[in-house]
């Protein structure tokens, strides 16, 4: 199946690029989300006359997504879950924990934008975690597990 992107993909190409992608990928997920659209005649004519239009909104949602990402590094996130003796947390602390944590510090983040490297925190300490808040935007931002009192 050959689209034309309306949008950056990591992994597949930048606005405007015609690509051939797997029928499922394109039916399933880049068409109905209105990532991209088929590549044909009609509608190749039609991504020209809106190229300037989706090439200002994909400015602005990166400009939003770095102002996003600037908020993000100022922040200090401290998270408190039970935990044993040995430093060792009941239970483990994800990607859902992590996002109500900075949400409630000031700065709205979705779960699916954070990334783990090392999967889910059961230990107590200071961690590294990556929030890519737009394709072009990864912030790298430290977070700290602390016991319950």
């Amino acid at each position: 199946m050959e689209v034309i992107l309306l949008e950056k993909i990591a992994n597949l190409g930048n606005l405007g690029d015609k690509v051939v992608i797997k029928s499922g990928y394109g039916r399933n997920y880049l068409v109905p989300y209105g990532k991209a659209v088929a590549a044909t005649a009609t509608k190749i004519a039609e991504f020209e006359a809106r190229r300037a239009e989706l090439e200002k909104a994909a400015a602005e949602k990166l400009s939003a997504a770095q102002a996003r990402a600037n908020a993000l590094s100022k922040l200090q996130v401290v998270i408190t879950h039970k935990a044993g003796d040995e430093g060792k947390l009941f239970g483990s602390i994800g990607t859902q924990n992590i996002a109500d944590a900075i949400t409630e510090a000031g700065v709205s983040v979705e779960k699916h934008e954070i990334r783990l490297p090392q999967g889910v925190i059961r230990q107590i300490g200071e961690y590294q975690i990556d929030i890519n808040c737009h394709t072009d935007v990864v912030v790298k931002m430290p977070i700290k597990i602390a016991a319950e009192a």
